[in-house]
């Protein structure tokens, strides 16, 4: 062009022969997996995020992520001990690790009470009356382990089974495996209720996967997502129009330049976001649900955390029932530190509670009554636990030695209990969990084995997992 605006791609003679060899293969293997005799169809693309095959017969469809920031204690969950009462205000009796920050103190008791709930018995902290009600739907694991006690570290092990920042989150592993029964709205999606945990965006990234699988964040709020419901067009009309023009061009450079993945997921992008215009307002217009439905969710409670927790439930179980693959749900602010109390351990946790408590109950009990919840694994987990002995005279630090997580739903034998931690529950002694083990096992659930779900990355085809991971088969209905 005589403008000089453009971009040459030229290649070498080897470029060139790589390109056609290639090209020529793929074409022979489309028309073979095309064929019923080679197993059908073929697969959709990647990019176009379209529900996937799965290795074997599912039991969960999609997954709930509720994210406890900053590490609940299990004593005073869903781990009772009573040693800790017997020796309250005594130093410990077996030996310590260091902790985040070296201040290790006396035992310290669990501040409230612990009741058998359920059909099945099993003891829930008072912190915890409305989650009770729901043990019997529960596997309570209590014996989960992480190989990191810093919060960053460890928010990146939970998410995405390694400690350094960059990998693929679990969010993105499940729909990039399965791709999305919903092609109005992301396949992962991340309610957050206000606090973004350590680590930050790339706890939800999609790391060396194609970027269509990256988490999509939902504000708090009505205009979860910025500029949605806005156009500077004057009808979708044109807005089409102008997508088009913007396809072409793109296809254009992928046409000189071949296969690139940021520009490929970015025409994904344009598709979604165009038809997230119509279905994100739908989504969050919480009108046509009944005051009933509002208030199990705690959305006419007082406590302002408790109504904004209330609506995230509430938005997963609207986003579950529209195919959405993966949802994760981060804390509200209580107007304290998450669930990180290194003081007023008292306090901390009962705001934090209360904030939660009625809000994911009301989740189980309304995905249980609309049939949902066999078919969607909600998994309730922090990245650690807390030391039975204080932190100063009221506080709690870190504990990855042994700590508790939850599941309920999609395929999980509910009224259960599963391994154990030491008399102070401190560390993991019976049926140790790892997170790998849970990855496994989410997937397993998923209808995905876990070892054969890969792609390709430094030379090396790369898991979830890494080269580990057992799945937890006796927590499986």
């Amino acid at each position: 062009m005589h403008c000089n605006r453009f971009q040459t791609a030229p290649y070498s003679r080897r470029e060139m022969l790589t390109r056609c060899a290639n090209g020529f293969g793929a074409l022979a293997l489309t028309a073979l997996l095309d064929s019923p005799a080679f197993g059908g169809q073929a697969e959709p693309a990647e990019s176009t995020g379209a529900a996937r095959r799965t290795h074997f017969a599912p039991k969960a469809k999609s997954v709930i992520f509720l994210f406890m920031d900053g590490g609940p204690s299990q004593v005073d969950t869903f781990d009772p001990k009573p040693r800790l009462d017997r020796e309250h205000g005594q130093p410990i009796k077996v030996k310590t690790h260091p902790t985040q920050f070296n201040n290790v103190g006396n035992v310290l008791k669990c501040p409230w009470t612990f009741r058998h709930c359920g059909e099945s018995g099993i003891p829930v902290s008072d912190l915890f009356r409305n989650v009770s009600e729901c043990v019997d739907d529960m596997a309570i694991v209590r014996s989960m382990v992480s190989n990191f006690s810093e919060h960053t570290s460890a928010n990146y092990f939970m998410h995405t089974g390694s400690g350094l920042q960059g990998r693929p989150s679990h969010g993105a592993w499940v729909t990039y495996g399965l791709g999305s029964e919903c092609q109005d709205l992301p396949g992962f999606v991340v309610l957050n209720g206000g606090l973004i945990p350590p680590g930050g965006a790339d706890c939800f990234t999609n790391g060396f996967l194609p970027a269509t699988y990256q988490g999509s964040v939902f504000k708090a709020g009505r205009e979860a997502v910025a500029n949605i419901e806005s156009s500077t067009n004057r009808s979708a009309d044109a807005q089409r129009r102008k997508l088009g023009l913007l396809r072409s061009l793109d296809q254009g450079v992928l046409d000189r330049m071949g296969h690139h993945d940021s520009l490929e997921s970015s025409i994904a992008n344009y598709e979604l976001a165009f038809r997230m215009q119509a279905a994100v307002p739908d989504l969050l217009n919480l009108a046509n649900e009944s005051r009933a439905t509002q208030a199990l969710y705690g959305l006419d409670e007082t406590y302002e955390p408790t109504r904004i927790y209330g609506r995230q439930c509430l938005l997963a179980r609207r986003l579950v029932e529209r195919g959405v693959r993966f949802i994760e749900l981060l804390c509200p602010n209580v107007g304290a530190d998450r669930w990180d109390q290194h003081s007023s351990l008292k306090s901390g946790h009962e705001n934090n509670a209360r904030a939660v408590d009625k809000p994911i109950a009301g989740l189980l009990k309304d995905l249980k009554a609309r049939g949902l919840l066999e078919s969607t694994l909600v998994v309730w987990a922090g990245e650690f636990g807390r030391t039975p002995m204080a932190q100063g005279s009221d506080g709690r630090d870190h504990n990855p030695y042994g700590f508790t997580v939850w599941l309920a739903g999609g395929g999980i034998k509910g009224g259960t209990i599963h391994g154990a931690t030491d008399d102070y529950g401190y560390h993991a002694v019976e049926n140790k969990v790892e997170i790998h083990d849970l990855h496994a096992t989410m997937l397993h659930l998923l209808g995905m084995d876990h070892t054969r779900l890969t792609s390709r990355f430094g030379g090396r085809d790369m898991r979830l997992t890494d080269v580990h991971g057992e799945v937890v088969k006796a927590i499986l209905a």
